[in-house]
């Protein structure tokens, strides 16, 4: 579907590139992308999916560059300055109109928004994939309301079922956890069948 370049404005003069497909159902979404340091951007191929099936199920998309990354300005902060960079990626998408926010990532984004989501925001929906619990402190995640899917590959040894499961416990909720069978943490082969799941889940 459509996508249209647009650019955030947030604080520190810092601007950030990105991509919305809009949608007329007052739904949207701000996808993070994995860790910019190991080559992650807006356009590796699962984030790219993650859009499309959204964008499938009537939900405007919001794909950016976190700071320091590709054609975003500023400098890679260690994931403070980039839980702005969400917090300013979900204000644009209020001030275009829309009132039903949905949130997402993969990877480092997910840990990102998982500090944004615990220190407090609206939301309609969180969305997880591969939370990289084995690679990345949660510690500082006390709570995570909203979260309604979580995916991880069978074989993601930065995001293992078992850690995962223990931050649910942490954290006292019981979202979706859907394991794809033989995957690993870049679902080399499983893009498909983790579209689906995420499909489902949005039209039930």
């Amino acid at each position: 579907m459509m996508e249209e370049s647009i650019t955030i404005t947030g604080n520190g003069n810092i601007c950030l590139e990105g991509y919305l497909n809009r949608q007329e159902t007052g739904k949207a979404l701000v996808l993070a992308h994995p860790h910019p340091l190991y080559g992650g951007n807006m356009d590796v191929p699962l984030i790219c999916r993650m859009a499309a099936c959204f964008q499938s199920a009537g939900i405007a998309t919001l794909r950016f560059n976190f700071r320091g990354t590709c054609g975003s300005s500023g400098e890679f902060d260690n994931g403070r300055g980039e839980q702005d960079d969400v917090r300013n990626a979900l204000a644009f998408l209020s001030d275009q109109g829309y009132d039903q926010l949905f949130l997402a990532g993969y990877s480092f984004g997910s840990w990102v928004n998982a500090h944004v989501v615990s220190a407090g925001v609206d939301l309609c929906d969180h969305i997880m994939v591969s939370p990289p619990a084995a690679l990345l402190s949660f510690d500082q995640v006390e709570q995570l309301p909203n979260t309604g899917l979580i995916i991880t590959g069978e074989n993601d040894d930065l995001a293992p079922v078992y850690l995962i499961e223990d931050l649910l416990c942490k954290w006292k909720i019981t979202p979706q956890m859907s394991v794809i069978s033989n995957a690993d943490h870049f679902y080399v082969g499983a893009l498909d069948e983790l579209g689906d799941i995420l499909l489902d889940y949005l039209q039930s």
